[in-house]
């Protein structure tokens, strides 16, 4: 797959300043696009908006409108039409993370350079701010060991984890690599495996390929529906327990709790998982500590184990895995081993490309859901556009 190119000018001025207005801290830093076939013939507000998809659209026809954003280096408005070759320049201005307050949280870090910060997230740390978790959070924690990162929307953050998910996330560095990782996720390019700890047991893999879209009925949950956003996940066997399926899982598409809903669609919620799992259902025939162990699990046995990508600034592969947690790990090492085959020949990942090369221009939530967002700071309208 061809280096996913940020249309950014190499030799843009990308210094940042520091300004204030009142007693707000603001960032100003100077951007240079240049129109390519995708963008052609498109309104200057909305060709801005795909170029730049962590900064809301009203906010960049506020910049239009004022002229600190300008097409062929002149004032123009939102509707004015953009072409081939066409220029985009000006500052980009903004609050950036001054309404968040850097804290001091450990971060395991697994990798780390000028453009990328790659992250294993414990299960319990929620990764933006929002309704009911103001602080504390992941955002948090790399405006404290990173402070550059409050250059960048988000603090770089580019797709999420759920609060009780742990697992590999990589983070952007500078606004350049945040736009190449985010057009990489809605281009469907990025690769991402999940391990799963499941009720009942499969015959085979497969996938599940049902849309997904806010519960009428509760906003905290998603659930089927027909209206909801394509969503796609496929499946692979790893080990069969005895009322139990340890799987991996590989999404093709990022909606918020997407393996969680999906697997609890099919019959096979994930074990710990209080939103969808119901009533949870123990086999017959475990010893009462095994019972209990499962019953107790305190969260969704859901780790994010693989995470691909190319580098925005070398066009190198970069893959990164990390082990099942401790919790997870403990409680399968308890569990009995049925007898069935374990292999699974219905599907195995070497079948499915590394990379996905899909042509269709599909809205992926901003790219910021991994399919296993944290509802519980209802983001997903607004980093809404990341997963599981």
């Amino acid at each position: 797959m061809p280096n996913p190119k940020s249309p950014l000018d190499s030799t843009a001025d990308l210094s940042i300043k520091e300004t204030t207005q009142g007693t707000s801290q603001h960032t100003a830093q100077p951007i240079h696009f240049i129109i390519d076939a995708s963008l052609d013939n498109l309104r200057f507000d909305v060709a801005l908006a795909r170029l730049l998809p962590d900064l809301s659209r009203s906010h960049l026809q506020t910049l239009i409108k004022s002229g600190d954003v300008q097409l062929n280096q002149a004032t123009s408005t939102p509707k004015q039409r953009v072409h081939l070759g066409d220029t985009i320049t000006g500052e980009l201005i903004s609050k950036a993370q001054c309404d968040h307050t850097p804290q001091s949280i450990d971060l395991e870090i697994i990798y780390q350079d000028a453009a990328v910060i790659v992250i294993n997230k414990p299960a319990g740390l929620v990764v933006h701010p929002g309704a009911g978790n103001p602080d504390n959070t992941l955002l948090n924690a790399l405006l404290y060991h990173f402070p550059e990162c409050q250059h960048v929307p988000r603090a770089g953050i580019v797709h999420r984890l759920d609060k009780d998910t742990s697992g590999v996330m990589v983070v952007a560095k500078t606004i350049e690599a945040q736009f190449s990782l985010v057009q990489q996720l809605q281009s469907r390019s990025v690769k991402r495996h999940y391990v799963a700890l499941v009720a009942g047991q499969f015959s085979g893999g497969g996938t599940v390929n049902a849309r997904i879209g806010r519960s009428g009925n509760d906003r905290l949950r998603m659930a089927i529906t027909p209206g909801g956003k394509e969503a796609i996940t496929h499946y692979h066997i790893l080990q069969h327990f005895k009322g139990l399926t340890l799987i991996e899982c590989q999404l093709e598409t990022g909606r918020t709790h997407q393996i969680r809903v999906h697997m609890a669609h099919i019959r096979h919620p994930i074990i710990g998982d209080g939103l969808y799992s119901g009533r949870q259902r123990i086999p017959k025939g475990l010893d009462a500590e095994t019972r209990e162990r499962i019953l107790g699990f305190p969260r969704q046995a859901l780790h994010a184990r693989t995470l691909a990508f190319i580098h925005p600034s070398t066009g190198e592969l970069m893959t990164f895995e990390t082990e099942i947690p401790a919790d997870m790990s403990d409680l399968i090492a308890t569990l009995p081993n049925d007898q069935a085959d374990d292999t699974d020949d219905a599907l195995t990942f070497a079948d499915i490309p590394l990379f996905y090369e899909i042509d269709e221009d599909e809205d992926l939530d901003n790219g910021l859901d991994d399919g296993d967002s944290d509802d519980s700071h209802d983001d997903d309208g607004d980093f809404d556009d990341e997963i599981t």
